[in-house]
């Protein structure tokens, strides 16, 4: 597997990552421990080094999976995890947006017993918090890192002027955001900002939850349990309007002997050499397809040609919740 580095951050990491979350929330049931814990296993004896998760994710029970999952071979991996949400503490229910610093101690200290680690070598604030200015969050994670406990600090889904402010305080190595073909937000103001402060991007859902695969029919419905069941873009309606782009990247995929999530990889590595995504999955053969992106070089017509497509088409459907935007 080829490496990558997150800006000049000197976090170095597998040049594409392991998004964590959907083995235990939001894409239907949650997968079997044993097996995720094998697969966890198989992605690092694939070179994989780079893992994704957060304390919303169950909440918690991603950690604890990483924690038990990743604790054999913990010097051999980068653990990304990330704060940011209030939780009640009798029925877990989260209640809302909370990144004081007080409260971003007291996650750290609980997350790094379910990762079973004694430093957390990411820590992501998961969404911008507007009650809390964004120097005293990152002073704390500053502390948190002078005290041994975080090695670097990520932010998700900021806007570039808090990734400037926020920066300017304690260096930012890696900021995530979803970014892919038919999510290209970042474009415009994140990642020239990036680009300009040495700081890493880290496209969360870069196979836009599963379409850009191919492998979606529009007339599917999803369980009540997977996220897709409510997103705009989920719709049979918008599916149907949006398999224009994925048609394009069919196209290049057959050309190329590749899957179309190979090629809509491909395409995101080609953007930046401090690009690292992070797919998730369930499935050992989705694992391995996957990290077979990392070594398809697109041509500079191959690119042009998948740029100009989602430049011309209209995706149908907001982005996410419909209701995503930077803060």
């Amino acid at each position: 597997m080829k490496t990558r580095d997150l800006g000049h951050s000197g976090l170095t990491v597998s040049a594409l990552g392991l998004g964590c979350m959907g083995m235990s929330i939001n894409y239907g049931t949650a997968g079997d421990k044993a097996e995720m814990i094998r697969l966890l296993h198989a992605a690092v004896d694939k070179g994989v080094t780079f893992f994704d998760t957060a304390e919303v994710y169950g909440p918690f029970t991603n950690e604890e999976l990483l924690g038990e999952g990743l604790a054999p071979m913990r010097d051999k991996v980068v653990i990304a995890t990330k704060f940011g949400f209030d939780f009640d503490p009798q029925t877990h229910a989260r209640n809302g947006l909370c990144s004081r610093p007080d409260h971003i101690r007291a996650v750290v200290e609980a997350s790094l017993k379910r990762l079973r680690t004694d430093v957390i070598d990411l820590l992501y604030q998961h969404r911008v918090d507007p009650a809390v200015p964004i120097e005293d969050v990152a002073g704390a994670v500053g502390e948190l890192i002078a005290a041994g406990k975080v090695r670097h600090f990520g932010l998700s889904e900021a806007s570039a002027a808090t990734i400037r402010r926020a920066h300017a305080v304690q260096p930012v190595a890696a900021v995530q955001s979803e970014y892919s073909l038919w999510a290209r937000d970042p474009e415009a103001e994140v990642l020239p900002a990036c680009r300009e402060l040495g700081i890493g991007f880290v496209p969360w859902s870069p196979l836009g939850q599963g379409f850009l695969t191919g492998t979606l029919d529009p007339a599917q419905t999803f369980a009540p349990n997977d996220v897709r069941s409510w997103f705009p873009r989920f719709t049979p309606s918008a599916m149907q309007a949006n398999l224009a782009l994925v048609d394009v990247v069919r196209r290049i995929a057959a050309q190329r002997g590749a899957s179309p999530a190979q090629i809509a990889l491909a395409w995101l590595m080609a953007q930046d050499p401090w690009i690292v995504p992070i797919p998730g999955t369930t499935k050992l053969h989705r694992l391995d397809e996957n990290l077979a992106a990392a070594e398809i070089e697109l041509t500079a017509s191959e690119r042009a040609t998948l740029t100009e497509a989602a430049d011309s088409i209209v995706i149908e459907g907001g982005r996410g919740t419909g209701h995503e935007q930077y803060v």
